[in-house]
């Protein structure tokens, strides 16, 4: 067992990595480009939009009150006319992720966490490379990718976006694994 206290230089380390690796594949012209299509009639959707002051937030439609108005025939009219989706409404005005950035920074310091959790756990000081890299590499995968599956299961989040996330989450997890077999400490 290894002490989850000295294990902050890899977390550290690793979260670091993650911020850096995922900056340059979602600013670079790579897979995430054409992430989401454009909509149809774009500026006449916005201005019907506009006009109905949605606060930010999430949004089913058509939404039921409860479960039973899920039989009703005038939602299952609502459902079958269309359009049915899910709305996510953010503020308007200029793009600001410095809070964005600070979050992700902090999740994968909280990926990190685990990760030296589950190895710390399992292995002592001065165990191999190969086995720390295991331990903390599938943990952080786990954290960064399989919860995206959940959105296209349930929410009908496109798969292209949940496997390109998994792929991301995949390199993210060998950089994590990486540092921590590169800074686990010795004996």
């Amino acid at each position: 067992m290894t002490e989850l206290t000295v294990l902050w230089l890899p977390i550290l380390v690793s979260a670091v990595f993650v911020f850096m690796a995922s900056s340059i594949i979602h600013m670079g012209p790579l897979w995430h480009r054409n992430d989401y299509a454009k909509l149809p009639r774009q500026d006449e959707a916005m201005d019907v939009l506009r006009s109905f002051a949605i606060p930010p937030g999430n949004y089913l439609f058509p939404r039921h009150g409860s479960m039973a108005d899920m039989s009703s025939a005038e939602f299952l009219e609502k459902r079958t006319k269309g359009p049915v989706g899910l709305l996510t409404v953010l503020p308007s005005g200029k793009a600001a992720m410095t809070g964005q950035l600070v979050q992700w920074f902090v999740f994968n310091l909280v990926v990190g966490l685990f990760s030296a959790y589950v190895a710390g756990q399992a292995l002592a000081p001065g165990a191999d490379y190969l086995r720390v890299f295991q331990f903390a590499g599938a943990t952080a995968f786990f954290c960064y990718s399989i919860a995206l599956w959940e959105m296209s299961i349930w929410f009908g989040r496109g798969w292209s976006l949940s496997i390109k996330g998994t792929l991301d989450g995949l390199i993210y997890a060998c950089l994590t694994a990486g540092a921590f077999g590169w800074l686990w400490p010795t004996l």
